[in-house]
């Protein structure tokens, strides 16, 4: 079945009722069902609100969930209840600032869970303990969601709005075939040269790449270790230039340090490279730091907010709240993570967890940034192409080239807003 309620319609909420109780005896009869009737519904966000990684993300988690709740308690929330944002800081960096985080969140006993990522991952699900509000999260890992499904019968509960980076990986060589197809890229050769990080993240990625690169007509040339946070991009520009690969692939994460890289390469390029940056240009940060440098460079995410009628809607309310450069991932993630909570506690007791992921589990949900899709083994949103070719059952991985100093999706082309361009560098 799948949502296609998004935006709840005002509805008549009983307002004034506590003044209208100006007897003193009556106040004690009617005030307990009140309380309970108009109490807050709690969502739970866990985000990092400081320290060297992920915040930008987290920041645009947060913009989105408020920018829902906003919506939804406007038009009266759910059944007369509001929804209320508690937010939670975590360190993202270590296993026991991961642990306590979610420690705290299971003893304040909201009715929902939801965080853009944990980057320690195994920790926040044990953090929780016995808790089991619906945990929804758009972690994009198979481990974590593996992890999950072995143990089903604990982590109930537990859903990846997204799909695994093991698609990023099986998309690459794919992807590099369709443009070389369209004929305005040439390659120089047939070699692909990777620049990982020593993340799993990033390494899952890498070995999906290698995995499927043999099906394609590209091959793999080198690997390039890198290590966060990267401070000088210079022995990798002369990894690069050594090489000479026809395909650069950055697999990497964070925006700004992806822009500087930007920035070296387009000073000294090799010419006629296609360079694929993993993830990070989704951040608002990346256009801001590289300027006219990020002209071409291309980038894709298996979570980014469409530019259809619906997404097209949500940029536009998104940009008039937080002007500038927008985020293009975790943004929208929050709105329809949300909205899919929403959905469920106007059909479910928000107290009855099982009921609510229940709920969740057997109903599509169309939001911005694509299907959700959740009654599967993994409880992980569906990847369209690759686990389903149907737009309204999968999330649709985008691939963005900056063109004109703004993101534009080129891929897949039933969603894509431009053709692919010849880079600067050509």
């Amino acid at each position: 079945m799948t949502d296609t309620s998004r935006r709840p319609d005002r509805r008549s909420v009983i307002k004034g009722l506590g003044a209208s109780l100006v007897a003193p005896l009556a106040a004690p009869f009617v005030a307990p069902a009140l309380a309970q009737n108009n109490a807050p519904i709690r969502f739970a966000i866990v985000a990092a609100q400081s320290g060297q990684a992920g915040v930008a993300d987290q920041r645009d988690y947060v913009n989105g969930a408020e920018m829902a709740v906003e919506e939804i308690n406007a038009a009266g929330g759910v059944k007369g209840r509001p929804i209320k944002i508690e937010l939670h800081d975590i360190d993202l960096l270590t296993p026991e600032g991961t642990q306590a985080t979610y420690r705290a969140v299971a003893d304040s006993k909201p009715h929902a869970i939801g965080t853009a990522f944990s980057i320690i991952r195994t920790p926040a699900l044990e953090g929780l303990g016995d808790y089991k509000a619906p945990y929804l999260t758009g972690d994009t890992n198979f481990d974590m969601v593996d992890y999950a499904r072995q143990h089903r019968d604990k982590y109930w509960f537990f859903f990846q709005v997204d799909p695994p980076e093991t698609y990023y990986g099986q998309m690459f060589p794919k992807f590099l075939e369709q443009v070389a197809a369209g004929g305005v890229w040439k390659p120089t050769n047939d070699k692909v040269h990777i620049i990982r990080e020593q993340n799993n993240y990033n390494m899952v990625i890498a070995e999906e790449v290698v995995k499927t690169l043999p099906s394609t007509k590209f091959k793999l040339a080198k690997i390039t270790d890198i290590q966060f946070p990267v401070q000088d991009w210079g022995p990798v520009m002369e990894a690069i230039k050594s090489e000479g690969a026809g395909t650069i692939m950055l697999d990497y994460w964070v925006g700004a340090e992806e822009a500087a890289f930007c920035q070296q390469f387009v000073a000294d390029p090799v010419k006629g490279s296609l360079v694929y940056i993993q993830y990070g240009p989704s951040q608002p940060e990346f256009l801001n730091i590289a300027g006219s440098a990020a002209e071409g460079f291309v980038w894709s995410t298996v979570l980014g907010v469409y530019n259809d009628a619906q997404g097209a809607a949500f940029r536009k309310k998104y940009a008039a709240k937080h002007p500038g450069v927008i985020g293009l991932c975790y943004n929208g993630s929050a709105y329809d993570t949300t909205y899919i909570l929403r959905n469920a506690w106007m059909n479910a007791d928000p107290s009855d967890f099982k009921a609510v992921c229940d709920y969740i589990r057997h109903h599509i949900y169309r939001g911005v940034d694509g299907a959700v899709s959740l009654d599967n083994e993994y409880q992980a949103a569906l990847h369209y192409p690759l686990q389903t070719t149907d737009l309204n059952k999968g999330m649709a991985q985008l691939y963005f080239q900056v063109q004109d100093g703004a993101h534009k999706i080129i891929e897949p082309e039933v969603l894509a807003e431009s053709k692919f361009r010849a880079f600067p560098w050509v």
